[in-house]
């Protein structure tokens, strides 16, 4: 299973990388425990100030990887058990909550196509780089399924509701431009750039106020299904730990002697 995604911390980044190239990095189960338990370990991990998450190959991720699928398929058919579905519940909630539960940014570092759970999962990150030659696609109602990987949630609060409904409802490619324009990507490079260019963002907030992040992914969490009083609580509460924390010291001494603050994450 260690080639099937690829982990590395460096300098408070860690970077996981979707490695089956030859399958466009679709998501059979090995590749689905991997990427779960990879990302639970880098929430875990006090050494790790953000997370960049990317992949090899000419495709970020194509989804379910659909040969497996199929064999798994004719075994629930075959004993009535109706177990393959049960991804959803074990591998993919589990993914997106990871990623945008974890109390440190995520930038995805969208190479190629994403589609379908790839889409979600690039959708679940807090920031996309995406290559000008990469596209999205929701893919689920073109082989008669419905949405998962949290794109239900995260693609309306992106682009919109009736956006999401057309995107859903009718897949297609939507290529990098388009998708920067919808709202779906922060940024568009060159493609022979994204990895210097993914990379130079997460390190940028991995040297950031990392807790700040945090407390802005809370925020921004709860606002998203509050009401404005109950997020001005919100907000009241995350600010007065904010206004304790090291790192805003360190910030207002740094203003004040026109010198650049170093961050430590708390």
């Amino acid at each position: 299973m260690a080639d099937t995604v690829l982990y590395d911390v460096t300098d408070g980044l860690a970077t996981i990388t979707l490695n089956r190239p030859d399958a466009m990095n679709a998501l059979n189960i090995e590749a689905k425990v991997l990427l779960r338990d990879t990302l639970k370990e880098a929430a875990a991990d006090p050494a790790v100030r953000a997370v960049l998450l990317t992949a090899t190959g000419r495709a970020f991720c194509v989804g379910q990887d659909l040969k497996e699928h199929i064999g798994l398929l004719a075994e629930d058919r075959a004993t009535g058990s109706g177990n393959t579905m049960n991804t959803v519940r074990e591998h993919y909630n589990p993914i997106v909550t990871a990623l945008t539960e974890m109390p440190k940014p995520v930038v995805a570092g969208v190479n190629g196509v994403a589609a379908g759970a790839g889409a979600g999962f690039a959708m679940a990150a807090d920031y996309r780089v995406v290559a000008d030659s990469a596209s999205f696609n929701t893919s689920f109602a073109g082989v008669a399924l419905t949405a998962d990987s949290g794109m239900s949630w995260t693609l309306p609060r992106l682009i919109g509701q009736s956006r999401a409904a057309d995107l859903l409802l009718f897949p297609r490619n939507v290529s990098a431009q388009e998708a920067y324009d919808l709202g779906i990507a922060n940024k568009v490079v060159p493609a022979e750039e994204l990895a210097d260019q993914a990379a130079a963002v997460a390190r940028r907030l991995a040297q950031g106020p990392t807790a700040a992040y945090a407390a802005i992914k809370e925020s921004l969490a709860y606002g998203a299904g509050h009401s404005l009083v109950e997020t001005l609580g919100k907000e009241d509460e995350l600010q007065g730990r904010a206004g304790a924390s090291e790192d805003h010291r360190i910030a207002v001494e740094a203003f004040v002697k026109k010198e650049k603050p170093v961050f430590l994450g708390r």
